[in-house]
């Protein structure tokens, strides 16, 4: 009897640039007793049917760009008389979806980290539970993941956790409503620990995968005090204060490490903060931008962002702290117009945004904009063969639509043209060189350029066009953008670098205990990484 853990995807590119932490975690938290999970990652490769012998257990991540994928993997397992077992963010959301379609056997909801054992001992008796409810674990709770069983030459950037759940609301955002408004936080001395690992095997490239780095706000805690709510005070400071913990230990870290994460626009008007993260080594972050109007960010309920002129200052001050920007925009908002493609990429240029990503609006399940899309099309479903509109993620990749929801003044067609346009012009050549610039050597400028090609083929070119043939020959091109980018990536191993000896105070799980009874990392029972359901 195998564990087999897959993360399945339609596009497989042989190297990959940011590991699937889950894997990893959840491997972690496999019992000794069903011996080291085998790992497979369809970013890379597909898997082999005949790998799975009848009795073991194959757990599935999916969120929603990967569960028509996902179910035909949890299909073909069963079988083979296997035992079936979802989680993942949509599994969280669909569970009977998942039993139905995925023909699981168990779903996890939630949090899998307790759960999952569970689920491994149920299946090894022949009993597993259909729903098992992992709910929200605390962050002295997340394991680090076994990144012995990873192949250590097909990734570039490795990943560590360091806090779930999001105190903000957007509108396009799921994150909120599954992992919570609460911040949970590892502790520091544990991810510290993971990090060491991580580098002493090779890695100096490392994405810190959170929710949302930035969990308090000075106008958080400007209001605790203004409503003298002390407990809150008293709460935020100590989140506010482990996050300076951390980033203090991460500042004694080989210098020539690098830290990427995800951070929302109000952490520009903290200086101290940025500071804190330069000094630490972050030296990029995902930010949600989303959009440049005024009326756009109303629309997404994200009008604590600025827009215009200011929003500019406020992407250049990201930079001027060291912290290069990936900038997220979306396109197809109500108030979206043609000029609005234009004005967008002049104000990522403008700004000095380092990276960007443009998405069009995409209604994900668990978000107050599915909530609303799916009860407009309640009065008048629309189709797609026999599939809902609604149920988006069954519909075939080759005939999906790009976009769900009507533009009362564009059609979808035109905005999926001026999308890819503008992530055409973002990313030519000519500006991606003077962008390099930002690097300090020549190796690193190479590699950014080759990053920048790479993040543009498997993002724009391969799920924004509607043919074929284009789709084909960007994945192709990626494939082979990637395993340069990877080259360039590599490090040398530091077997001799040592974890700090940490007061007596810090106490983290035992790690037979963890084996015995816990699960993944992130985004429910198997960890979601930046740029799928969650922006």
């Amino acid at each position: 009897m195998s564990v087999h853990l897959v993360n399945p995807s339609d596009n497989s590119f042989g190297t990959a640039v940011i590991t699937p932490r889950w894997l990893f975690v959840l491997a972690a938290a496999t019992p000794r007793s069903a011996g080291d999970p085998i790992l497979v990652d369809e970013s890379l490769e597909q898997i082999v049917p005949e790998t799975i012998q009848p009795g073991d257990i194959v757990g599935i991540s999916v969120h929603t760009g990967n569960a028509l994928r996902g179910y035909e993997v949890g299909r073909m397992a069963r079988e083979l008389g296997a035992w079936v077992v979802y989680g993942g963010i949509h599994a969280t959301l669909f569970p009977e979806e998942a039993l139905e379609r995925g023909h699981a056997h168990a779903v996890v909801k939630g949090d899998g980290d307790i759960a999952w054992g569970k689920v491994v001992s149920d299946c090894l008796a022949g009993a597993p539970e259909k729903i098992y409810e992992g709910g929200r674990i605390e962050g002295s709770q997340f394991l680090a993941a076994r990144w012995e069983l990873m192949p250590r030459d097909k990734y570039m950037w490795a990943s560590v956790q360091t806090i779930r759940g999001c105190p903000k609301h957007c509108s396009f955002c799921s994150v909120w409503r599954t992992d919570g408004q609460q911040p949970r936080q590892r502790r520091y001395q544990s991810v510290i620990d993971e990090i060491v690992q991580l580098r002493q095997i090779g890695f100096r490239f490392i994405a810190l995968a959170d929710d949302n780095f930035y969990p308090v706000t000075l106008t958080d805690l400007r209001l605790a005090r203004e409503q003298n709510n002390l407990a809150k005070v008293a709460e935020l400071t100590a989140v506010r204060n482990e996050r300076f913990q951390l980033m203090e230990e991460l500042a004694k870290l080989p210098k020539n490490m690098v830290f990427f994460t995800q951070i929302t626009m109000e952490a520009a008007e903290d200086v101290e903060y940025l500071e804190a993260m330069r000094r630490a080594n972050i030296k990029g972050a995902l930010v949600g931008v989303e959009a440049v109007t005024p009326e756009g960010l109303k629309t997404v309920f994200k009008d604590f962002n600025y827009s215009g002129d200011a929003l500019a200052r406020q992407l250049q001050t990201f930079k001027d702290h060291g912290v290069h920007v990936l900038g997220s925009f979306i396109f197809g908002l109500p108030t979206d117009k043609p000029a609005t493609f234009d004005a967008t990429v002049d104000m990522a240029l403008k700004a000095g945004v380092t990276f960007a990503q443009f998405v069009m609006m995409t209604p994900f399940p668990g978000t107050v904009d599915f909530a609303r899309w799916e009860k407009e099309q309640a009065k008048d479903p629309a189709l797609v063969g026999d599939v809902p509109i609604t149920r988006y993620w069954l519909i075939p990749t080759a005939v999906r639509p790009k976009m769900f929801t009507p533009h009362p003044s564009m059609s979808s067609d035109e905005i999926r043209e001026r999308t890819q346009k503008v992530w055409d012009r973002f990313y030519n050549w000519s500006a991606i060189w003077q962008r390099s610039a930002c690097t300090p050597t020549l190796r690193a400028r190479i590699a950014f350029m080759f990053l920048s090609k790479l993040y543009r083929q498997m993002y724009a070119g391969t799920g924004i066009s509607t043919d074929s043939a284009r789709r084909k020959k960007s994945k192709t091109a990626a494939r082979w953008t990637a395993r340069q980018c990877r080259k360039l990536f590599q490090s040398k191993p530091m077997p001799e670098l040592k974890s700090p000896v940490w007061e007596k105070a810090f106490h983290p799980p035992l790690l037979q205990t963890a084996l015995a009874t816990s699960a993944p990392d992130a985004a429910g029972p198997f960890i979601v990484l930046p740029g799928s359901d969650r922006l």
